[in-house]
């Protein structure tokens, strides 16, 4: 893992200052709850953590309404919006055709403020990532066409060719919250 993790450093290092790591997975594997499991276990390790999701379709944190709101849609292009606890900064892109990078969004992560940047989706960007995989759902492993892979984290035994990389069990956030640490650390 070492190997990987030092090379993973420096093709990283022209996107962000600190450690990267991705969840890739088909819709519906679960990555979302998987993280929402992890990240405490992470904050418990001492890690201060960063994440940044891919949407697949149009949103708004914002609500109808609400000031910020009202302000967006009579023609703010960017709208901070801040409080004591947090604070939030949205911004109008009416002009981009397709998704942002993913080298784009974490330009805009202050990583002053945490120690490791998950990233939940973008599985078709080359960088480090964890595959979930439920051989139930019936969908091909990534791994299968994708080396920037570092494990797979799955519920199910899964033939031999995809032991290339670490299993990793996704039903034990524990041990998967165990390899990011020894990831990271392994890229020091």
């Amino acid at each position: 893992m070492q190997h990987a993790a030092r090379a993973y450093r420096y093709a990283m290092s022209a996107w962000c200052d600190r450690p990267v790591i991705g969840f890739a997975a088909f819709s519906g594997t679960g990555k979302t709850t998987l993280l929402t499991r992890l990240l405490p276990m992470l904050r418990e390790r001492g890690l201060r953590v960063a994440m940044v999701k891919h949407a697949h379709h149009s949103f708004d944190v914002d609500q109808p309404g609400k000031d910020s709101y009202e302000l967006r849609k009579a023609g703010a292009d960017q709208m901070l919006i801040a409080s004591g606890r947090r604070w939030a900064l949205m911004c109008e892109t009416p002009e981009r055709a397709g998704d942002p990078e993913l080298t784009e969004l974490l330009g805009h992560l202050d990583t002053t403020q945490v120690d490791l940047v998950m990233v939940e989706g973008f599985k078709h960007v080359h960088f480090p990532k964890i595959e979930l995989h439920r051989p139930s759902l019936g969908h091909p492993l990534l791994a299968a066409e994708d080396d920037s892979i570092l494990a797979i984290a799955t519920d199910a035994p899964l033939p031999g060719e995809a032991r290339a990389v670490p299993l990793l069990d996704l039903n034990d956030p524990a041990t998967i919250a165990d390899f990011i640490v020894a990831y990271i650390k392994a890229a020091d």
